[in-house]
This record gives C-alpha cells, structure tokens and sequence, in this order.
C-alpha cells in the first residue's frame, strides 16, 4: 500500500447501474481494472436517484422502479496516477459523466492484517493480541 497523503485528484465516473463492458457490470470492470493499474482504491456507491444526458430520470422510489440506477465509481490518488488511468475509461465509459475534482487527503490507512477477523475493538492499524 502506498502512501497517499496530502494534494490528490478525485476522479468520479458516473454510469448506468446496468451498463456492462463485455458482460461484466461497468463500475466492477473500472473497480477491478483501478486496482490493477495500482491506484490507491476505488469505491462504488448507487444512487436512489438521477438522470444524465438523456434527461430520463432513473429512480429507486418503489411505484417506479428503475434497473437502471445511478452508480458513482470514486477513486483517488495522486494526480499523474490518476490521468494516466483516464485512456482506460476513455476506452470503457461509453455513456456517462467522468469528473475530477482537486482534493486534499487527510487520511489513508488499511486495516491491519487480521484486523478482519478480531471482531470489535480491533480497527485499523490496531493489533487483534
């Protein structure tokens, strides 16, 4: 694990729930593919509600439901590593939005090995002993 603190890019993709890149779900391919490039991490959240350039809002809102809902891949790192990543979207995002934002970090820490499996009481960094 690298060490990221201080000046970094946030780069946010959003797609389509449903969309998919070669019978995969997009977001999991971005995920799988920042990992792979060594970036710091990525983080998928779904969306109860948006809509995009088609201005066809996707909502979760149970008499409307939507198979389609809003998914914002987030990843952050420093920024060469994070333009560097950018021809793999360029290849993969099709449709949608990709933003990056200049942010500051303030904390990156994973969990210490074993951490998982402690229980309560034992968080990042923290020794399960």
């Amino acid at each position: 694990m690298s060490r990221l603190g201080g000046p970094a890019l946030r780069l946010t993709a959003l797609v389509g729930e449903s969309d998919t890149w070669h019978h995969r779900p997009l977001y999991s391919e971005i995920v799988h593919r920042a990992r792979a490039a060594g970036l710091a991490g990525a983080s998928v959240f779904r969306g109860i509600e948006g809509f995009g350039a088609s201005s066809l809002v996707h909502t979760a809102r149970l008499l409307s439901l939507s198979e389609d809902l809003p998914v914002a891949v987030v990843i952050v790192d420093e920024e060469d590593r994070v333009r560097a990543f950018l021809p793999q979207l360029e290849e993969l995002v099709a449709e949608g939005l990709v933003v990056l934002d200049r942010c500051e970090v303030v904390r990156y820490a994973g969990r210490a090995a074993g951490a998982a499996e402690a229980g309560p009481g034992a968080g990042a960094g923290e020794s399960a002993e």
